[in-house]
């Protein structure tokens, strides 16, 4: 069982000093962050397991095939079983492994006794198994797990990018193999979700290469769950995946893929072979897989061309009005691939831990009054769940969102009559963070701050049992740097509206702000905040100041999540993102819903001044950053 520790006593003991990262304005106060204080250990995770090489089982499935094609072509048979000799062919001393579920995408069944399985035959059918806990599937030679066999005979239709190649006749057979497998055994598991790489040329590959690929290469701790990437593979060039693949062969455990919106055959002539060139090279467009007590489920939410259904919420009809003339996407799930998750769902033990997985947001924050980059049938997902421990993970909206049960936007209300959610959803941020805007550090990449201020980077989700925590890790950071601080003030919110139209038409000098973290006498005078943006910082979760050593004091959050709409603008910006995004390029980030906002005293005297900032999660583990700033007189 988790267990939340207590909040810790501050002990000078317990600190550890990081590098500060500073702001690189022009003509910047010598005074600011000046380091990171770690109260607690870091976030709990999965024992680190062996090296990855030396467990790892290399393979493919076995696709047996007879000069008179199978008895009856209606049908696929096969076996699931367990390859002790590790060469992929099923020998009459290796053992079927029974209650391995197997589907066709439609049809959901399991192995009987001798791990044989039968399965209905339609054309364009993908059928996959289910990985058990205690087993692992084939990965190729770039860790991608290999537990399905694509059935097209003729193949896909004339693609740009390939898609899938002629299948041919029926196979008389397929079989699975499997090996057993400790790490995909044990209760303790640590499940990578990362969103977005989304790659548009080579460069952006070894902007990922040399950041969050880097960081996954170098930990030893997800070689069970491994990592699951959660589309938007590429952006729109599918001839950049054997780059990805290359990457992947860079991590250390299994590397998974779901598709997303630019990971589309966009000349497909029908939905039916939009994703051929993903599924050809990646995995299938939906499937599921057990490691300890978790059962991961991979959906494939990304509906092109879209149309409207008679449960699709208003303004799709609108938006998909022209799916010949003018395609589109929808963030929705096939009915097909519905009924596919009601069959696979009815396989899995209640009590344990289902993570459903998606390009798009069943449901965000961002987002919360769009029908299109939301799910349709979002009310329909949470009735399958109703009564499970869940958890939902995507991507898409390029931020960092951990909403909680029971947080609320008026938007989810007015578009699907969500009022509060029923388990907890997270948006995992993007490895490409903001596309990789910004300028590029030291280290190989762009700093590509996003919409909300976050930096890029990974959600690791820490199992134990069926109870998770979730936990993010920036992009060349360690676990401990979870926020940044800032200072918002009357000069900042000038400087924020002059850039801005400064931008919009350039002429002349471009406004600066050449002080953040100095304010002046009437900063103080008409309101100025301490910002801090904890970027998976939720409901639960605290924000504390302490001044030169004072009393220590609550901060407030900025949007509460108790069903009202999104806040947007000035008043509710990340200070240090905003100012690295007006002058560097980027989105603006002036909303999000992790900020907290802690006002500054009109009387505080002038000179050089200290804010102890602690951030505590909702579990109760709390990191302390220290803010230098200055207060003057006049400028």
């Amino acid at each position: 069982m988790l267990t939340t520790p207590s909040r810790p006593v501050r002990t000078s003991r317990a600190r550890r000093v990081r590098r500060p990262l500073l702001l690189t304005l022009a003509g910047s106060s010598a005074a600011g962050v000046i380091g990171s204080l770690t109260l607690v250990a870091l976030p709990a995770s999965a024992s680190p397991s062996q090296d990855w090489d030396d467990i790892a089982y290399r393979g493919g499935i076995e696709v047996v095939r007879a000069a008179d094609g199978p008895e009856d072509d209606s049908v696929l048979t096969g076996t699931v079983f367990v390859d002790e000799n590790r060469d992929g062919v099923s020998d009459a001393d290796e053992s079927g492994l029974a209650g391995v579920v197997v589907t066709n995408g439609r049809d959901v069944v399991r192995t009987d006794d001798e791990g044989r399985y039968t399965l209905p035959v339609f054309d364009n059918m993908t059928v996959s198994i289910t990985q058990p806990s205690g087993h692992q599937v084939p990965v190729d030679e770039y860790n991608i797990p290999q537990f399905h066999y694509h059935h097209l005979p003729e193949g896909s239709p004339e693609l740009r990018y390939g898609g899938i190649e002629p299948t041919g006749p029926l196979p008389s057979a397929v079989n699975f193999p499997v090996v057993e497998s400790a790490p995909t055994a044990e209760a303790e598991q640590s499940c990578v979700i990362a969103g977005d790489l989304q790659t548009y040329d080579e460069q952006e590959v070894e902007y990922a290469r040399a950041g969050a690929i880097k960081d996954l290469s170098e930990r030893d701790d997800y070689a069970g769950c491994g990592t699951l990437f959660v589309g938007d593979v590429v952006g729109d060039d599918l001839s950049l995946y054997p780059a990805i693949k290359e990457l992947a062969a860079e991590t250390n455990g299994p590397a998974r893929f779901l598709p997303g919106n630019h990971d589309l055959d966009f000349d497909a002539p029908n939905a039916e072979h939009a994703f051929d060139t993903f599924r050809a090279q990646l995995a299938p467009a939906y499937y599921s897989y057990d490691v300890g007590d978790v059962h991961v489920v991979a959906l494939n939410n990304v509906d092109y061309p879209c149309t409207a259904a008679e449960d699709s919420p208003e303004g799709i009809e609108e938006h998909c009005a022209d799916p010949e003339g003018d395609p589109s996407y929808n963030g929705r799930i096939s009915d097909e691939q519905l009924t596919w998750l009601e069959r696979d769902l009815a396989h899995v033990d209640r009590d344990k831990l289902v993570v459903v997985a998606g390009h798009i947001g069943l449901l965000n924050y961002a987002d919360e009054s769009s029908p299109v980059h939301q799910v349709d049938q979002v009310a329909r997902v949470h009735e399958l769940l109703r009564g499970r421990e869940a958890v939902a993970v995507a991507g898409h909206s390029h931020s960092i969102e951990n909403l909680k049960k029971g947080d609320d936007v008026e938007g989810w209300r007015d578009l699907f009559g969500i009022e509060g959610l029923p388990f907890p959803h997270i948006t995992v941020g993007a490895i490409s963070g903001d596309w990789y805007s910004g300028e590029v550090g030291e280290e190989g990449y762009p700093t590509a701050l996003g919409r909300d201020g976050g930096r890029p980077g990974v959600v690791t989700l820490d199992v134990e049992g069926n109870e998770f925590r979730e936990r993010y890790t920036i992009t060349g950071e360690a676990d401990d740097v979870q926020s940044r601080s800032a200072i918002n003030s009357p000069t900042y919110r000038r400087w924020f509206e002059e850039r801005q139209e400064w931008n919009d038409a350039p002429e002349g000098e471009a406004p600066e702000w050449d002080e953040p973290l100095v304010v002046d006498r009437a900063d103080l005078t008409d309101g100025s905040w301490l910002t801090t943006n904890f970027y998976l910082g939720s409901t639960g979760s605290t924000v504390e100041v302490s001044l030169d050593g004072g009393p220590v004091e609550e901060a407030t959050r900025t949007q509460r999540l108790e069903g009202e709409g999104v806040n947007v603008g000035v008043d509710y910006s990340d200070p240090y993102a905003v100012s690295q995004q007006l002058v560097h390029g980027g989105t603006l980030a002036d909303r999000t819903m992790h900020l907290w906002r802690f006002d500054l005293p009109a009387d505080l005297e002038a000179g050089a001044h200290t804010a102890e900032v602690t951030t505590t999660d909702s579990y109760g583990r709390a990191f302390t950053d220290v803010l230098e700033f200055e207060v003057v007189d006049e400028r």
